[in-house]
């Protein structure tokens, strides 16, 4: 069965470890632009998750209540990436504006993955064995 909350600390692991490697690719190779556009827009990514699954529990809690709630934070959520696309252009010469925009949708393929490699567990879970 789907277990929200092992879903969401699954993804979260998976970006620690996505910013982890980010940050020794910054560290120890020649393309520290490049490393440092991806780490910026992960990071940038990363809380964009958290906020998005912050907001979604927030949601349901209120639906589950009988209340109403406004929204899920798509603009603070669209306001951080502009953020970091604009830190990105004022310091060009640390920041690689290609690897930002890269680093941005680094949680939706987090989250794709995470789906994909669930899909296939659950299934070998419930096929019988031969």
């Amino acid at each position: 069965m789907f277990d929200y909350d092992s879903m969401l600390k699954r993804q979260r692991k998976w970006m620690f470890y996505l910013l982890a490697l980010l940050v020794l690719g910054a560290g120890f190779t020649p393309y520290i632009r490049i490393f440092n556009g991806l780490l910026l827009g992960s990071a940038v990514s990363f809380y964009n998750l958290w906020l998005l699954q912050r907001k979604t529990d927030l949601l349901g809690e209120s639906v589950t209540k009988g209340g109403s709630r406004l929204g899920i934070g798509t603009f603070s959520r669209m306001a951080a990436a502009a953020a970091a696309v604009l830190v990105a252009l004022r310091f060009e010469e640390q920041f690689h504006i290609i690897a930002v925009v890269i680093g941005l949708v680094s949680s939706y393929i987090v989250m794709m993955l995470d789906l994909f490699i669930q899909l296939i567990v659950n299934k070998k879970k419930d096929s019988p064995e031969r």
